[in-house]
């Protein structure tokens, strides 16, 4: 997108079920992330009568609940891709756009810019080059493979003839040789999307005060606005 972006702001960008998502995501994130943490290290056991205990069966049924409003998001995220906005599709368009010689320069561009070596970089309504393959590469792609691995591994305790079992696990977890090494994956994977989340962040705090443009608040209120 050229410069000339700037005379038709503000401009929407964000729309509501994409917004929606976004934080619905991000909560889910959180609670997946400190579930997981504690399934994969658990606390130490409590003494007394079990039925008076559940600790660690609540820590489970949150991660699982947590785990099927991700990916049903996730999935409605996707088919939102074919019916919302030219914005709505970016995150999911990124092997085509690579193709696109002027977005592989506004790629360099940005990292320059990133880089703290240029200083002024020409502004992109939706995400830039940069962000737009971070989503993809990272979040896209990662929360495809925590899905997979995610459901393959919770087919496996619902017993072989559960649906779960049946879609992924009967593929999944051979393709790891063993169950422990399908767990050791998933669990690298939540520091993948965690280091994902932590870059994320710093890129959309950095905009927001050096570019010339809304970007926080628009993922609140749909709206890219100037700021000069």
């Amino acid at each position: 997108m050229s410069a000339k972006v700037r005379e038709v702001f503000p401009l929407y960008v964000w729309e509501v079920p994409v917004r929606i998502w976004h934080w619905v995501m991000a909560g889910c994130m959180v609670v997946l992330a400190v579930t997981g943490y504690l399934i994969g290290s658990p606390l130490p056991s409590v003494g007394g009568e079990a039925s008076a205990h559940f600790g660690f069966g609540t820590i489970r049924f949150a991660h699982f609940a947590a785990a099927y409003i991700f990916a049903i998001t996730f999935a409605v995220r996707l088919i939102w891709a074919f019916f919302g906005n030219r914005f709505s599709r970016e995150i999911f368009l990124v092997p085509l756009k690579m193709l696109d010689p002027a977005w592989l320069r506004g790629m360099i561009d940005q990292v320059l810019h990133y880089a703290f070596i240029k200083r002024e970089v020409r502004p992109w309504a939706g995400h830039n080059p940069l962000a737009m393959s971070g989503m993809f590469f990272m979040f896209v792609l990662g929360t495809v493979f925590m899905i997979f691995t995610g459901f393959a591994l919770y087919g496996e305790g619902l017993g072989r003839e559960s649906w779960a079992f049946k879609l992924f696990s009967s593929w999944v977890l051979p393709m790891f040789s063993h169950s422990q090494n399908a767990h050791t994956v998933h669990h690298l994977g939540m520091w993948y999307l965690l280091l994902f989340t932590i870059v994320h962040l710093y890129m959309v705090v950095r905009e927001d005060i050096c570019s010339g443009e809304t970007v926080i608040s628009t993922m609140v209120n749909g709206w890219r606005v100037s700021k000069k």
